[in-house]
């Protein structure tokens, strides 16, 4: 299991050398960024947006009820504050990223499987192509550029979710959300939950790719390796957000 283990770290590493370097054509690598931003960011705005309202909202109630059950008064401008904090340092970076795993995660598996089972990256090869910088590199390009993106626009629209509480709950008022969002939190908040997405979709990106190039078999491997690559791609997340959580804020 462990020799199994260093033997995976050691052919992801290898792999990577080989994707990044400089694209043998720009022109069509460039084509292909732009496709893998609309497949990989573009068709995530949806799911990202629905998922931040009603998380952003749920997030608010559970702090106003917290702090409406505390054995001494919290002003209800706090529910606003509290949200952002909740938001920025863990939600929308974290919890976002963990779902996008699970959507673009399955979706690179699966499409650079689909290529190896029908030897199409052979092919690729053959001509003298650099077959991984030519599949990986637009994709982890892609979300590097795009997840910061989806992930401010989770933090908004989830602080918008837990306005739309307020006034259909009517729990606390608007000028107190919005004075609780307008309080002052530490820039280094939001350095750590944009640094944390970047190291995400390095992750998204990659740890897919691998498990979909090194398929080997038929259309059922390629579906029980988009499914290890999830999980992978999760737990490495998670492990990557310890180590930066102890590195950025202790």
């Amino acid at each position: 299991m462990l020799k199994e283990l260093f033997t995976r770290i050691g052919e992801y590493i290898i792999l990577l050398g080989k994707i990044i370097k400089r694209p043998q054509k720009v022109s069509v690598f460039l084509k292909m960024l732009m496709r893998e931003i609309n497949d990989l960011g573009v068709n995530s705005f949806g799911l990202v947006i629905f998922t931040s309202i009603f998380v952003g909202a749920v997030v608010a109630i559970q702090m106003f009820n917290n702090f409406k059950a505390s054995s001494f008064p919290i002003p209800t401008s706090f529910v606003g504050y509290a949200t952002k904090a909740v938001l920025v340092l863990e939600f929308s970076p974290t919890i976002i990223s963990l779902i996008l795993a699970g959507k673009v995660g399955s979706y690179i598996a699966s499409s650079i499987g689909t290529m190896r089972v029908t030897e199409q990256i052979d092919a690729l090869d053959i001509m003298g192509v650099n077959s991984p910088n030519f599949l990986i590199l637009p994709k982890i390009i892609a979300c590097l550029i795009f997840n910061p993106l989806l992930i401010a626009i989770s933090i908004v629209f989830g602080i918008g979710g837990g306005y739309l509480a307020g006034m259909l709950t009517g729990s606390w008022s608007k000028a107190d959300y919005i004075n609780g969002i307008q309080m002052f939190m530490p820039n280094l908040f939001v350095i750590y939950a944009f640094a944390k997405t970047i190291v995400f979709a390095f992750l998204i990106a990659s740890i897919p790719a691998y498990f979909g190039y090194n398929v080997k078999g038929g259309s059922l491997e390629v579906g029980r390796a988009s499914t290890q690559a999830v999980v992978w791609t999760m737990v490495f997340i998670i492990l990557s957000e310890l180590i930066l959580t102890q590195l950025i804020l202790s």
